[in-house]
Order: C-alpha cells, then structure tokens, then sequence
C-alpha cells in the first residue's frame, strides 16, 4: 500500500466518521422541532421530554461533527495540497457558504437550547426551524463542491493552470441537483430509521411507554417518505451518472460490453434492460461498457459491492416504509413483530449512505477532478503517510465509543 493510498485511505476514515454526524445534524433539528410542535399545539409532557431530550443528542452530535469537519478540511490541505492549489479558487465558494450555514445553526441551536425558559414559545420554536434550516444548508453548500469534483465547470485549464475562473458557473455544476436531493434524503432517512429503531426497541422493553410511542412515531414519519421518495432519486442519479461519468456507470455493473438493453444485476439476479432504463429511461439506450474505457480510467471493482449494498438496504427501508404506511391507513398500533422489523432495519440507513458515498468517491476514481486531475497528481510529495493514517483511525474509533456512551446514558436518563 503506497502513501497515495494511504492519503485515500485517511480521508476516506474521516469522511466515514464525519458523514455519519453530518447527516444527524441535517436530520436530527427537524425530529426536534417536530417534537417541539406537536408539545405546543397538545401540551402534551411526553412531545416536550423529546424535544429537550432529542435537544441534547443534537448538541452533542453537532459538536462532534463540527470537530471532525474542521479535521477534513486540515486534512484536505495537507494530504491533497495539488487539488487546493488549482480548485481552491473555484469551489471556495460554496465552501465559504458552507461556514455561513454553520455560524448560524451554531449560533441558533444555543439559542434554543437555553432559550427554553428565556424566549416566547414562537421564538423558541422558530429558532429550532432555523437550526433546521441551517443544517440542511450547510450540507448542501459542501454537496455542491463534491458535486463540482464530479462535474468540473467554470475554469479553463491553460498549461497547468485554472484560468478564467467563474465561481457562480462552478456553483452550476450539472451534478449538483441530484446529489442535494438524493444526499438529503439520506440523512433524514438514516437518522430517522435509527430513531425509529431505538424507540421501537424502547417500545419492546416497555409496551406503555407513551414516551417511545410517540417518539416513534415522528421518526416514522420521517423515515417513510423518505424511503418511499429515494428510489426516484437514485434513478435521476443513475441517469446524470450514465451521461457524466459513463466509467463509474460501468465500474458499477461491471459491464464488460457497450450494449443496449443492457440488464442490471442484483447478487444473483438479473433485471432485463433495466441498466439501459436507468441510463436513459428506455431500454434501447446504449450503456458504455469497460471494453471502451482505457484500463487506467477504471474504477475499482469494489465499486459494485457498495452499489449492490446500498441498493438491497434501500430495497428493505422501503419494504419497511410500506408496512407502515399500511399499519398508518389501517390505524393498527404497532405489533411485536413489526417493532423487531424496525430495530433491524434501523442501521441499514447508515449502511446505504456510507455505501452510497463509497460508490460516489471511488467510483470517480482515478480522478479527484473527474477528467482533469488524477488523485495520484495531487497527493503531498510527504512520505510516511502511513503513521497519520493509524493515528487518525485510532483517535476516531475512541471517540466513537466515547459518543456512543454519552449517548447511552443520555437516553437512558430521558425515558
């Protein structure tokens, strides 16, 4: 393993780390604020128990995901030094948007969580939305610079170097719709199917308990709109894939040959045409095939085990999502067995989007800007990289268990 690797392999430990908290700070003030309206329109005790107590999970992830978002961007410096040098011009934009949206969910989320007592119901309320609002911002704005590393736009290469660079165009990166939308909806997805497991084992331990009935029930709302919702996404991004990147498109099915009516595999089974139709919504689109790519732009083959465990998690998120929107239209409470089915399938949001991620990173792949700059060209020249690799992997799996204990005890203490 060369420290080209190992630079690879760092960033991808932290954005591992990091999305995981990204996505609860986008999904997580939403459940808050929805637990807090439901308090204020039934004054019910239980609704303002999970406002408060979603409240401190909340702080304490942001917290946590604002330190390992600043490591990123140290890290981004330091490992990466030839993409900062020539993309820094062109996506400090977004970047910088990106920290407006973070100063205000700060700066509101500490507002609504010592303003419980100092501010009117409205503006405890509004700043919650605020907080909310703010999140899903942020992550939008860092979307986009991702989405520009798939689809560069507004620059010039001239002998080596960025020219007429159009911060705004780069902004319009063609990739950038579709990857705000379908990255959303995984967070509330993720977080809300998590939720919902939580309570639902709550919910097993304890069938009275009002306090995980309803909390529950929120969580379901969330995550069954959103699970119903993501497979149409999927599809828009297979379709700007099968148009921008046709490599990762082949890299993900491992087509061999630039076929129509080419057939979409899932394990053992095969789908006639479907890849052609998610491509180009018929099945006479023709799909580029690895036959056309030079061997040196190919992604790693690994690229079709995520897509495969992305796509059978969202598969049973959303067998999931209808038995509860069945349960929902025939006002059934829920049964035992459906409890156990929502604790199982609740990290099965976590899994699709660390995979779906995976699939986005490595499947662009020789490039770091797709079609412009290889990864390989933009590394530090610095040796060892190995040492900064098992250090920074070390120090974040301590912390993952320190935040899984914070969060235990917090939970504990709120039932």
């Amino acid at each position: 393993m060369d420290d080209v690797l190992f630079a690879r392999g760092q960033m991808a430990m932290s954005l591992a780390f990091h999305i995981v908290f990204a996505a609860i700070g986008v999904a997580m003030p939403l459940l808050m604020v929805l637990a807090e309206g439901r308090y204020r329109r039934t004054l019910d005790p239980d609704y303002l128990s999970l406002a408060r107590s979603w409240a401190k999970g909340t702080a304490v992830l942001f917290a946590v995901g604002a330190v390992s978002g600043t490591v990123l961007s140290f890290e981004l410096g330091l490992l990466f030094p030839g993409f900062m040098r020539h993309a820094g011009p062109v996506i400090g934009m977004p970047f910088s948007l990106e920290g407006f949206a973070f100063f205000t969910e700060a700066i509101f989320l500490g507002l609504y969580l010592y303003g419980w007592e100092k501010l009117g119901p409205r503006t405890h309320l509004f700043a919650g939305c605020v907080v909310a609002a703010s999140g899903a911002a942020s992550a939008a704005f860092v979307t986009i610079a991702n989405a520009w590393m798939n689809a560069p736009r507004g620059f010039r290469v001239e002998s080596g170097r960025f020219v007429d660079v159009d911060p705004i165009a780069a902004m319009g990166t063609p990739f950038a719709a579709h990857e705000i939308v379908h990255g959303t909806l995984a967070a509330y997805l993720a977080t809300a199917a998590a939720v919902a497991a939580i309570h639902a084992v709550g919910l097993l331990r304890n069938p009275r308990s009002g306090f995980h009935r309803k909390a529950l029930g929120l969580a379901l709302a969330l995550s069954v709109p959103a699970a119903l919702v993501q497979p149409l996404t999927g599809h828009w991004a297979g379709h700007e894939i099968a148009k921008g990147q046709p490599a990762k498109l082949a890299a993900i099915e491992q087509l061999q040959r630039t076929q129509s009516r080419a057939p979409l595999t899932m394990g053992p089974i095969e789908i006639p045409w479907a890849l052609s139709i998610l491509a180009g919504n018929s099945p006479d689109t023709v799909v580029t095939g690895l036959e056309d790519i030079p061997p040196a732009d190919r992604a790693p083959p690994l690229v079709r085990a995520f897509f495969q465990a992305m796509v059978l998690s969202g598969i049973l998120l959303g067998g999931h999502a209808v038995w509860s929107a069945w349960n929902w239209i025939r006002r059934r409470p829920p049964s035992g067995r459906f409890l156990r089915a929502t604790a199982l399938v609740g990290p099965l949001g976590f899994l699709a989007l660390e995979a779906g991620w995976i699939v986005t990173e490595v499947g662009r792949q020789p490039w770091v800007i797709y079609g412009v700059m290889r990864t390989a060209d933009a590394v530090t020249p610095m040796r060892g990289l190995v040492v900064p690799f098992i250090a920074v992997s070390v120090v974040y799996l301590l912390l993952s268990a320190v935040v899984i204990e914070i969060l235990r005890r917090q939970f504990r203490e709120a039932q």
